[in-house]
């Protein structure tokens, strides 16, 4: 690395500058967990979860500043009441869950920017709602590092119950699964994901973590192991280029890693089609 410090070239410029090398690393530690979590949200048809449960952290956000707590206390558990709100509703109720998590994701959202409105103070918690990558401090990317271990570790110990639960939850119950804590454990796995991404990219661009890595890999392999690697280096690949890109183009990091998610979505899904209409008409 002492080579780039002493590179006057205009293309390593951001590997010299530390807000911006700060921003790679947590960015690519924030890719690890989510790109794995991506797989089974995606496979489960929990896209809708992901998005409530990263929306519903903000009035836990807003009464752990007001409480003097850290943030990310405040935001696990207001995911996580989110997700067992939802699920009581769920189960105590004809409404179907994807309206059930609508009401409550609005509801808990709304809910937080009036809180987020009334507070009054000299810190502005913008940087929760749309990120703040480049003012990344140690404390973050330790913090980060850890939930990225700690989630991804987890779903590499449990991944194959796991992945029975979320094709088939009754034949997962009949070989004495524990499937409400798998359940659970994995709406944890979800919260502490959001957590991690509301320093980097805020709670409104999480969601982009959550779903496209794997959305992405789905449409280019059918075999669930290839899959997990493949979102993985995706979101690993979209997260790192993303921030280098960012810094030429004077745009903000996160946003420019969920366009850059959003084009490789886009070829994969041309690329799917066109081996899909060519295989139909071999056919025919």
């Amino acid at each position: 690395m002492v080579w780039l410090t002493q590179c006057d070239a205009e293309w390593c410029l951001p590997f010299v500058l530390p807000f911006m090398t700060n921003a790679m690393i947590i960015s690519v530690l924030l890719a690890v967990p989510a790109g794995v979590l991506s797989c089974f949200l995606v496979l489960k048809g929990w896209s809708l979860m992901g998005d409530a449960i990263s929306h519903a952290v903000l009035p836990g956000v807003v009464l752990a500043y007001v409480l003097g707590i850290p943030l990310g206390i405040g935001a696990f558990g207001a995911g996580m009441a989110c997700a067992a709100l939802t699920g009581w509703i769920d189960e105590n109720s004809r409404v179907k869950r994807d309206t059930v998590m609508g009401v409550v994701f609005s509801g808990m959202f709304g809910l937080g920017v009036v809180m987020y409105t009334k507070i009054e103070s000299e810190v502005h918690l913008d940087h929760i709602l749309f990120g703040n990558m480049l003012g990344i401090g140690p404390a973050d990317m330790w913090a980060t590092g850890g939930i990225a271990v700690l989630v991804t570790g987890a779903i590499a110990v449990f991944w194959r119950d796991l992945l029975l639960q979320a094709f088939d939850e009754q034949q997962a119950r009949a070989q004495g699964l524990p499937v409400r804590l798998l359940h659970f454990g994995t709406l944890a796995a979800i919260s502490l994901t959001v957590v991690a991404a509301l320093q980097a990219v805020g709670i409104i661009l999480a969601i982009a973590f959550l779903v496209a890595p794997g959305a992405i890999a789905f449409l280019l392999t059918k075999r669930f192991g290839v899959m997990l690697w493949l979102s993985m280096g995706i979101a690993t690949a979209c997260s790192f280029l993303g921030v280098y890109a960012s810094f030429f183009l004077d745009s903000a990091p996160a946003p420019t890693i969920v366009l850059l998610m959003t084009a490789t979505f886009i070829a994969a899904f041309i690329r799917a089609t066109v081996l899909q209409r060519r295989a139909t008409s071999k056919l025919t």
